[in-house]
């Protein structure tokens, strides 16, 4: 029965359902297509962070995308609404194909054209759009099985809209990743949209169809979850073609953890590198001159027992154990597939010096953080080798908190050492970092060593020798009382003591990019950092 409150042009045949039975379907597929929607954008979210960093920025960038284009899509749906199922049909194609592809279609920009930028925001657009005409045809349609009132419409509507799009939030990170993984679950996800929107079409409203519609709809349809389910076939292939493309013809190991994707490339000690999503970890060309900055500054002293926080794949432990009165270390490493690797793989095993061999070495499969809260035992050295700061995942491991954390667990002649990103090419991140270290009560000493042939990228072209590749790595070496001279062994690279105008540089960085009414800063005058 038709609304008497919001006719319809031309008038309408009677639905072949009662309209309980027909509310209840259009709400189901409300339902479905809500779920779907949501997949889709947490999807574009989730690769774009992936595939170019800052999680952040990138769902700033989908969802105001989205939600502007919703409402553009809102308003082209009037031009539909006087023949609502047939239009509806038509845009779940669409959606199912656009939504369903994206991820082929962003991984397949980043992978050859080295740029995803630009297809994120063009899928989040149009995804947008498509999924804001949705609610208006779906008003129309419901509104033709009983005579209730628009207010009473849009609350069902919108009801069966958000409960759908709580199970899609969930079933994204909880049942499609770890069961299909992103590509596969983002093409059954399309397949499902298309699947659900033409069966609706289909079978409640086919009075609605002349012959010619009913075929159009159903080859559309039907094309779009063929084209879906033959991509979902050969999504395997065209990982295996994307990986070439991103890390060169000599990837050995490629796995996605439930905690990241790991991927080693080369062929032995002389050109490995180790890559976690998407980003370079390790290159064995260069990262003698990082972890032997990283530790060996800090081992000046007592260093029995060290604490390694992160450094799973055991090259800052095989620095340590280079100690024979080393007596205990401790590696905390989130991924325990990172550890696995590093005691298995010839080559990355050869590279740590088979560390995890070592019977004074003991790994902890966990979160830094989470770590620390319940640690009980005092460390003479704590090295902090975790992601790099600038990703925002790892904010949490670079904060105040953390560090106060660290200090908790330190010998009172401890000592800690961070590292805190390239001071020269990202300044405001390696002072910042210093800050959180001295905000967590600890005395501070900045230093940086150069000689980094690797940037962050993957690909062998983007990660290694770029324009914009940073030229230094930074550190921070932190303790309980004033940190005094900086000292390595004969032949390890040159350090660097940062001095007093670079120090004051810092400071000014840190003032610029204080959140506004968070608590003065706890930086102190460069003569702190006086050699003794």
């Amino acid at each position: 029965m038709i609304d008497q409150q919001m006719p319809l042009r031309g008038g309408a045949p009677p639905l072949p359902v009662r309209p309980r039975t027909g509310r209840f379907l259009v709400l189901a597929v409300v339902f479905i297509c809500a779920a779907c929607g949501l997949v889709y954008e947490l999807e574009l979210v989730a690769l774009a962070s992936y595939l170019i960093g800052d999680s952040v920025t990138q769902a700033s960038v989908v969802l105001s995308v989205m939600v502007f284009a919703m409402g553009i899509g809102s308003l082209l749906a009037k031009r539909l609404r006087t023949r609502a199922a047939v239009g509806f049909g038509l845009l779940e194609a669409a959606l199912a194909l656009v939504g369903g592809s994206s991820a082929l279609v962003l991984y397949a920009s980043f992978a050859w054209l080295g740029e995803s930028r630009y297809a994120l925001v063009g899928f989040s657009l149009a995804i947008g759009v498509l999924i804001g005409a949705e609610i208006p045809l779906l008003m129309t349609l419901i509104q033709r099985f009983d005579r209730q009132d628009a207010g009473g419409a849009v609350a069902d509507l919108f009801a069966a809209d958000y409960v759908g799009a709580l199970v899609g939030g969930l079933a994204f990170p909880f049942l499609l990743l770890p069961m299909t993984g992103q590509l596969t679950g983002t093409l059954v996800t399309g397949a499902v949209n298309a699947a659900a929107g033409l069966a609706l079409v289909l079978w409640v409203f086919r009075r609605d169809l002349n012959p010619r519609t009913r075929w159009l709809l159903v080859v559309v349809n039907g094309a779009v979850i063929a084209l879906l389910a033959t991509a979902s076939v050969l999504v395997d292939d065209f990982e295996r073609a994307a990986r070439r493309a991103v890390y060169g013809d000599e990837v050995r190991v490629a796995v996605q953890t439930d905690v990241q994707e790991i991927v080693l490339t080369g062929p032995g000690r002389g050109s490995l590198d180790l890559y976690l999503d998407g980003r370079l970890r390790v290159s064995s060309r260069d990262e003698h001159r990082f972890h032997e900055a990283l530790v060996h500054p800090a081992m000046k002293g007592a260093h029995r027992r060290v604490l390694i926080l992160g450094g799973g794949d055991g090259l800052a432990a095989r620095e340590v154990l280079r100690y024979p009165d080393v007596t205990s270390v401790v590696v905390v490493e989130l991924d325990p597939a990172v550890t696995r690797l590093a005691r298995t793989d010839p080559a990355l095993s050869g590279l740590n010096g088979h560390a995890y061999e070592d019977p004074r070495l003991t790994t902890v499969a966990g979160d830094a953080f989470t770590w620390l809260r319940a640690a009980h035992d005092r460390y003479d050295v704590v090295i902090s080798d975790l992601p790099d700061p600038g990703i925002t995942a790892s904010t949490k491991l670079y904060a105040a908190e953390f560090y106060g954390l660290v200090a908790g667990v330190l010998e009172p002649d401890g000592r800690l050492v961070v590292h805190a990103g390239p001071p020269s090419s990202r300044p405001t991140t390696f002072w910042t970092v210093e800050a959180s270290v001295r905000a967590g009560g600890l005395a501070t000493r900045p230093y940086r060593v150069d000689g980094r042939l690797t940037g962050f990228a993957a690909g062998p072209d983007r990660a290694t020798d770029g324009g914009d590749a940073p030229r230094d790595w930074g550190f921070v070496l932190g303790a309980r009382k004033a940190v005094g001279r900086l000292g390595m062994d004969p032949g390890a690279p040159a350090l660097r003591t940062l001095g007093e105008r670079e120090l004051l540089a810092g400071w000014r960085a840190v003032e610029r990019v204080r959140q506004p009414g968070a608590l003065p800063s706890t930086l102190v005058h460069p003569r702190y950092w006086e050699e003794p």
